[in-house]
């Protein structure tokens, strides 16, 4: 028979996404074919320990009780050392590191900081083992809001008008950075962290006293805030798979149960639409898978990604929102749904996706990183 490829998931972490990380691992690994891989799940906690165990999704959910005795804490050596995990024991002698299992290929489910922006890639680029979706540049291109629509904008793919302001000018003046943004636009106006998602400390802002609370509540969770013009749209989502020669799925919409699609439509309502196919031209559906590509090949992502636009009710102007590089992975995101619609079911998606990492993997392998003087 032929030999079951070790999959780490990797799930939790830092961030305002934990809760949404662990569902989504949930739907993962309760997708992967169990006739072709053996999984090994890798939980972060909050507080960023590593641990593995037995139902250890189910116990990070419950970690409010600070019982985390039935887990180990575990981690994975940078450097290249063949694939290995490996256990930590405290001792009387000090710690003991024992292998648990050998690791073929990493499958981080992170959303957000410390997980989708760069960090968690960088460290698996020194493991030196394949992993699932963009690698460094990608993923912190696509995590950073203003970065990114300044590289949209360079690429000439249209977004909407927006300001960056940091959270020690927040602190400092906010005065000052509420006379700027009225430069920009008026009301409304939406407030989001430059470097988070899952819409998380995002607000919709109708009033100067929105606006401070909105840059208040955005300055919890970055350092970088982004303000942008607000805009009567439609929310049209694409899915993208592949690396260098990606696809894009058909678009779907999203029919929020509030009054946009804000973190508590996303997961706790469980009441927003989603159309797939979405209502709309073909002029604008190829537009929006074209500009999608376009969108992530400028980023050099890889393996997959989510691309959200708005497009305007009045103009019927498109315009290119965000690059989700982890995507949603639960039951009810927009990113296994919309392949699904497309012809490839959740199973087959993950699948793909495992061999588009062992696909890069074998591009990076051709990379030479010593100089080799010609005799």
């Amino acid at each position: 028979m032929e030999k079951k490829v070790n999959v780490l998931v990797i799930f939790g972490g830092r961030s305002g996404e934990y809760e949404v990380s662990l569902e989504s691992a949930r739907s993962v690994i309760a997708n992967l074919d169990p006739s072709k891989y053996e999984i090994i799940q890798l939980g972060i906690s909050q507080e960023g320990t590593w641990m593995v165990g037995q139902k250890t999704i189910s116990v990070l959910e419950t970690m409010l009780s600070g019982d985390l005795s039935s887990l180990m804490e575990a981690v994975l050596l940078p450097s290249p050392n063949g694939g290995k995990l490996f256990s930590l024991k405290n001792s009387l002698h000090g710690q003991i590191i024992t292998l648990i299992s050998e690791v073929d290929v990493i499958f981080p489910v992170l959303h957000g900081t410390f997980g989708e922006d760069g960090a968690i890639q960088g460290f698996l680029e020194l493991v030196d083992l394949p992993y699932v979706g963009a690698g460094v540049l990608g993923s912190a291109v696509g995590m950073d809001k203003g970065i990114f629509k300044n590289i949209m904008r360079a690429s000439k793919i249209p977004v909407v008008d927006g300001l960056l302001v940091t959270r020690s000018e927040i602190q400092k003046n906010i005065d000052s950075v509420i006379a700027r943004v009225m430069d920009l636009a008026d009301f409304p106006l939406f407030v989001k962290p430059a470097n988070l998602g899952s819409s998380v400390g995002v607000s919709k802002c109708q009033s100067r006293a929105d606006l401070v609370e909105g840059l208040l509540e955005a300055a919890r969770y970055d350092r970088r805030i982004l303000v942008e013009r607000g805009v009567e749209a439609r929310e049209i989502e694409v899915s993208i798979l592949g690396n260098d020669e990606p696809i894009a799925s058909m678009p779907g919409e999203i029919l929020p149960s509030r009054e946009f699609y804000s973190y508590e439509a996303k997961y706790l309502d469980g009441t927003s639409g989603l159309i797939i196919p979405a209502p709309l031209s073909e002029e604008t559906t190829n537009l929006a898978r074209e500009l999608a590509i376009r969108a992530y090949r400028v980023c050099d992502c890889a393996g997959l990604a989510r691309v959200d636009f708005l497009l305007d009710k009045v103009t019927e102007k498109l315009f290119l929102n965000e690059i989700n590089t982890i995507p949603g992975f639960t039951t009810i995101s927009m990113y296994p749904k919309l392949w699904e619609v497309s012809g490839l079911n959740y199973s087959a998606l993950l699948d793909r996706l495992i061999s588009l990492a062992f696909e890069r993997k074998a591009d990076g392998n051709k990379t030479e990183h010593r100089y080799r003087r010609e005799s």
